[in-house]
């Protein structure tokens, strides 16, 4: 069984076709239950959960009904704003961090028992490039992608001699329907000039191609770490933009 937060769009609902395709039994969850739904009708293999990952009896109720767990995809997360320090808004870190960090965390302290069952299990996490690189006007996002990168690490450690493998996939600059536009509050303008230029960026599925791939892997290999990029990015503020 595979659980995938964050998977009713962008590079969760690609996660959970890709993983249902390589033979798991897929756990798609998130918010919004009527894009799970029609996820899971194309889909023999994803079943639709709602979720919360801020909210801890949505995770708890979650949990309860999973007693043996192979694989945990940590997802969910998202960017809100794009500004200096200075400038910033302190509710937009908090609800980063919540979604980012402390979402991640509940979910492991959570399913960690079910992974741990058995022959053991994986979690990998989501990351960006943002939490390996610091960018200006980066934030409260960069902040929370290095938390969670940390979180990664530290799990790996903790969980030493212990049969969960811990990943992280830490894609650049991906073009999905939702991010940008909801980093930018809706502002169609601002998310498209994002990838103006870019003749190629990342898709949903190249991300979810590398995490199948990490977690494809025999059960005594752990990829601690996979950074994406698309071609034409060679770093958060370096991109090749054509015209």
């Amino acid at each position: 069984m595979a659980v995938v937060t964050g998977a009713s769009s962008g590079i969760g609902a690609a996660t959970a076709v890709r993983l249902a395709a390589e033979g798991f039994q897929v756990v798609a969850a998130a918010r919004r239950r009527d894009r799970l739904d029609a996820l899971a009708a194309e889909h023999d293999a994803i079943t639709a959960v709602t979720l919360d990952v801020t909210d801890d009896a949505s995770v708890a109720a979650l949990a309860a009904e999973l007693p043996d767990v192979a694989l945990l995809v940590n997802n969910a997360g998202g960017a809100f704003g794009l500004a200096d320090v200075a400038s910033s808004e302190v509710s937009d870190w908090q609800r980063m961090y919540d979604v980012n960090v402390l979402g991640a965390v509940r979910m492991v302290k959570a399913l960690l028992p079910a992974l741990a069952a058995g022959a053991g299990g994986h979690v990998v996490f989501t990351g960006s490039i943002a939490g390996h690189t610091p960018y200006e006007k980066g934030g409260g996002y960069v902040a929370a992608k290095h938390a969670e990168a940390a979180l990664s690490q530290m799990l790996r450690l903790e969980l030493n001699g212990r049969p969960v493998r811990v990943s992280e996939v830490a894609p650049g600059m991906v073009r999905t329907e939702e991010f940008s536009l909801v980093r930018f509050g809706g502002d169609r303008e601002r998310a498209d000039a994002v990838y103006q230029g870019v003749s190629q960026p990342l898709l949903a599925e190249d991300v979810a191609d590398v995490i199948a791939w990490v977690a494809t892997r025999p059960a005594h290999v752990d990829i601690d770490l996979v950074v994406v990029k698309p071609l034409a990015q060679a770093a958060p503020h370096k991109v090749h933009r054509e015209g």
